[in-house]
């Protein structure tokens, strides 16, 4: 029997917004509409694509926004704030006493306002953690550990912490930070990491590859996807400076990002002859894209580990390519690439050790890490992951007392 009680889903991101966020909680919402009633609250304008669209599908309530960019920081977090404001008042119409709340960490503001209107309501909540805040501004230089704002969202985050249900993370070095705040406790936290969106399979280095056309070098270092507050664009540069004498390597660099726009201003000012920038590639084109590198950078600032997990790494591994990972050993991209041999961990800030790293790639002829890579792939898997959202909500649908267990 179909337990009671509906599935709200409050995402400022969601389809026909192009980010990985929005296609992730279209996933997500998509598998829990096969078996619950499911409302979507979305901050993204426009039609869906008909395949988000019809019967068994979510049904989509339009919430009002206007999202600033990246760099626009105080109009970005004033329509952030009056997005979470007006998601509020309309969790407050649609929840109603054993439904469930599903909501993400973009913007920072939601999860506070979720977490009230389900306990006012007498829902139960989730939060899916991709990034945690404000340990993610602390991290990129813009909010000091002591302020007074920081100290102010720490607060915050315990009383939410508390009045959640569940808090999903994607990474397992989460459950670190996380315990630090007095209202979280272990049982609360449930790891569901994020999945491959590419077929697992090992795709082949070809100068035919539209992305290789006209790159004399034979290896490739690619960079892509959003570089937000989280990443180091300098590192690769500089990377890209020490080896521009290098004849045989060369950086293909595709993105967007405040992170990307540094990458193009550094470029401007020195023009390096082994850099080249490629459009935003369309989905239709990731594939493509990614096999047509030998190598790829995923480049973190310090501190990382618990605080940020790169969903692009799934991808990677898919295509069969090795990884250089900047980050602290104990981050979870990290984990998985030293436990599966996939690749090369570098210290944030190192960008000379980040240079041998790509050097020692360039020299390797290890035919067997792009076996590993596949093989890991296929372990981030888009049915286990929507098998766990599906179980994990039918629980919080079924069991009232984990609505006290607080």
């Amino acid at each position: 029997m179909q337990p009671r009680g509906k599935i709200v889903v409050a995402s400022q991101h969601y389809p026909p917004d192009a980010s990985t966020t929005a296609s992730i909680m279209a996933e997500i919402a998509g598998r829990l509409a096969e078996d619950h009633e499911v409302v979507v609250l979305s901050g993204s304008p426009g039609a869906l694509p008909a395949s988000q669209a019809g019967p068994g599908k979510p049904r989509v309530v339009m919430v009002k926004n206007r999202m600033a960019g990246k760099a626009a920081l105080v109009r970005r977090g004033v329509s952030e704030l009056l997005f979470a404001g007006r998601t509020f008042l309309a969790l407050i119409r649609e929840l109603k006493r054993g439904d469930v709340v599903l909501t993400v960490t973009a913007p920072f503001m939601l999860p506070y306002a979720v977490a009230v209107a389900a306990r006012l309501k007498g829902a139960r909540s989730a939060l899916i953690m991709h990034d945690l805040f404000p340990d993610v501004l602390v991290m990129a230089g813009l909010l000091k550990p002591g302020s007074l704002v920081t100290r102010t969202m720490r607060a915050l985050n315990s009383l939410m912490f508390r009045a959640l249900n569940v808090v999903i993370t994607i990474g397992r070095d989460a459950e670190r930070p996380l315990l630090s705040y007095s209202g979280m406790r272990r049982n609360k936290i449930r790891f569901i990491p994020n999945w491959a969106t590419l077929v697992p399979g090992p795709r082949p280095l070809s100068q035919d590859n539209p992305f290789r056309k006209g790159l004399a070098e034979r290896f490739i270092v690619g960079l892509s996807g959003n570089l937000g507050f989280t990443h180091d664009p300098e590192i690769v540069f500089e990377a890209a400076r020490l080896l521009k004498d290098d004849t045989d390597i060369h950086f293909l660099l595709s993105g967007w990002g405040i992170g990307f726009e540094r990458l193009k201003q550094l470029q401007a000012e020195a023009n390096l002859p082994n850099v080249s920038f490629v459009t935003r590639v369309a989905d239709s084109e990731l594939e493509a894209f990614l096999a047509s590198a030998n190598l790829w950078i995923i480049p973190y600032r310090k501190d990382v580990a618990g605080v940020s997990v790169p969903s692009r790494f799934y991808n990677l591994l898919a295509v069969g390519r090795p990884v250089v990972l900047v980050s602290e050993p104990e981050a979870e991209a990290a984990l998985t690439v030293v436990e599966n041999g996939l690749g090369w961990v570098v210290s944030p800030g190192r960008a000379d050790r980040l240079t041998d790293a790509i050097r020692a790639a360039s020299r390797s002829d290890d035919g067997a890490m792009a076996e590993r890579a596949v093989k890991a792939a296929s372990r981030f898997d888009r049915t286990v992951a929507m098998d766990a959202y599906a179980g994990l909500i039918e629980e919080l649908l079924r069991n009232p007392d984990l609505a006290e267990q607080r």
